[in-house]
């Protein structure tokens, strides 16, 4: 089994079969081709992107529903072509793919999510891309909120 040192999770023992294939990378990373999804019970949903090449890149990211419940994607047909999805048709989010949104955390503010440009990760092939939602209004600072508590009693 292969295994990978991150700067900030320790050791990583994974399956290849696991492994996320960004073919052009991402915007400002464009030569950051392989991520490991990480899921770590004490802060689900959040799921931690590592770079299989640099070692101290992760990226915390958010299922673009868990950050706004009527979250729509629209992908751009070129973006669907490279995840090997039909152009006819946006794809399902959570059968056919996984779309998780970039979290940001900075001093003094609330963090933020960016849903303009989610990664999309097609679930059969592994292939992903950070696709720009065309005709929206989503940001690329969409301020988290914390869940309401659960109502136990009226």
């Amino acid at each position: 089994m292969p295994e990978f040192l991150s700067t900030y999770l320790g050791r990583i023992d994974y399956r290849e079969q696991d492994v996320l294939e960004f073919p052009a990378g991402l915007p400002g990373f464009e030569q950051e081709r392989a991520f490991l999804p990480v899921e770590l019970p004490d802060v689900q949903p959040m799921i931690l992107f590592q770079s299989l090449q640099t070692a101290d890149l992760c990226f915390m990211t958010l299922p673009v529903l868990a950050a706004d419940r009527s979250y729509k994607l629209s992908m751009a047909p070129e973006d669907l072509r490279t995840l090997g999805l039909p152009e006819d048709r946006q794809p399902g989010i959570g059968t056919e793919v996984l779309c998780v949104a970039i979290i940001m955390v900075a001093k003094d503010r609330p963090p933020t999510a960016n849903l303009l440009a989610p990664l999309v990760v097609n679930l059969a092939t592994h292939r992903a891309v950070q696709a720009i939602q065309v005709n929206t209004n989503y940001s690329h600072q969409h301020e988290l909120q914390a869940p309401e508590p659960e109502r136990v009693c009226a």
